[in-house]
């Protein structure tokens, strides 16, 4: 049965607060199988044998504000979608030497335009750097996060369409744990 990895966005930021269990009855109650959360920031990995990813995104986004009262856009990723997302390396190692400096990946529900890709990368500093490939937008921070240029919001306006960051450490660490998961999908 298919596995997916649910990003799901600000979903305990901004003054909202769901506590994992609660959000997996949540996903429990849409006859999602062997759901589990990773971590407190919105990341749900689940079983289903719906291979229709793009309408379980709208199922799971639809249900979620009807249980929760507020809008949680959610990026579904199968296991070996993030196993390659993980893998990816868009830039060099010596770029991670100054203090601070981090890889975030950003999920997106599509591929940004040519036009809105242009705007971001036009848009980089020497803290920020930039590198889309797929779906998702590879942000290398130079400095701390929250001395950002361009914070999370900024950039899903430059872009036109939402998004949420994870750390390539949890993007990883999920990789790793769900990896058997990626090598059965792919055969």
């Amino acid at each position: 049965m298919p596995r997916y990895i649910a990003f799901l966005r600000a979903i305990n930021v901004g003054g909202h607060t769901v506590k994992m269990d609660h959000l997996r009855r949540l996903f429990e109650a849409l006859d999602f199988d062997n759901v589990a959360t990773f971590i407190a920031s919105g990341n749900v990995v689940f079983e289903t044998p719906d291979t229709d990813a793009d309408g379980l995104e709208d199922t799971i986004e639809v249900h979620l504000q009807e249980a929760l009262g507020y809008p949680v856009a959610t990026f579904l990723r199968s296991a070996a979608e993030v196993a390659a997302i993980a893998a990816y390396e868009p830039f060099p190692d010596a770029d991670f030497d100054a203090d601070g400096a981090a890889l975030y990946i950003a999920f997106l529900p599509s591929i940004p335009s040519d036009e809105a890709q242009a705007k971001l990368m036009a848009a980089r500093t020497p803290a920020d750097d930039f590198h889309f490939h797929g779906r998702e937008l590879y942000w290398l921070r130079r400095t701390r996060l929250s001395d950002a240029a361009y914070p999370g919001p900024a950039i899903e306006k430059i872009l036109g369409q939402p998004a949420t960051n994870r750390n390539v450490t949890t993007v990883r660490r999920l990789a790793a744990k769900y990896a058997v998961d990626a090598a059965q999908e792919k055969s």
